[in-house]
C-alpha cells in the first residue's frame, strides 16, 4: 500500500456523507468532524449553533494507488446537493454548507476542474455554488457521531 492521503469535504449531514465514502474501494477510512470555523475544540452543539464558522465534513484518508482524488469528488457530487447555499434536505446553516477542503494545491487544481466539469455537463437544475478552500485544522467529531447510520443499520440506505 503507498502513503495515504487525505481529503476533506462538506456535503450536508455528515451522516450519509460517511457511509458514501465507507464504500469506496481505496478508502481506508472515512471519520466525521469539524473544520472550516473559528473555534478550537467544537463540540456538536457548539456547530449547531451556526456561530463557529464550521461545516460538518467528512476525512477521508485514502490510498492514492486504489482510488483517485478525482474519483473522491465525483463521490462528492453525486451525495448532496451541491446548488444549495447553507442547505442539505431539511437541514440548513453554515454548517450545512457544500465544500471541498483541499489539503495541497494538486488538490485544489483537481478539485476546481472538476467543479468545472461539472458545472459545463448540467448535471444539476441550478449553479453548483460548493466552495473550494484550504484544510484548516479538522476536529474529530463525537464518538457517538462516527458510523452513527452503520450503528443503527442504516448505512446500506444512502439518501441524496
Amino acid at each position: 500500500m503507498s502513503q495515504l492521503e487525505k481529503a476533506t469535504f462538506g456535503a450536508g449531514c455528515f451522516w450519509g456523507v460517511e457511509v458514501a465514502f465507507r464504500q469506496v474501494p481505496g478508502v481506508v477510512s472515512a471519520t466525521v468532524g469539524y473544520l472550516g470555523g473559528n473555534l478550537p475544540n467544537p463540540t456538536y452543539e457548539d456547530v449547531c449553533t451556526g456561530r463557529t464558522g464550521h461545516a460538518e465534513v467528512v476525512e477521508v484518508s485514502y490510498d492514492p494507488e486504489r482510488v483517485s482524488y478525482d474519483d473522491l469528488l465525483n463521490v462528492f457530487w453525486s451525495s448532496h446537493a451541491p446548488t444549495t447555499l447553507n442547505r442539505q434536505g431539511p437541514d440548513r446553516g453554515t454548517q450545512y454548507r457544500s465544500a471541498i477542503f483541499y489539503h495541497n494545491e494538486a488538490q485544489k487544481a483537481v478539485a476546481t476542474a472538476s467543479k468545472e466539469r461539472w458545472s459545463s455537463a448540467k448535471r444539476f437544475a441550478n449553479p453548483i455554488i460548493t466552495e473550494i478552500t484550504p484544510a484548516s485544522a479538522f476536529y474529530r467529531g463525537e464518538e457517538y457521531h462516527q458510523r452513527y447510520l452503520e450503528k443503527r443499520g442504516l448505512a446500506s440506505c444512502h439518501v441524496r
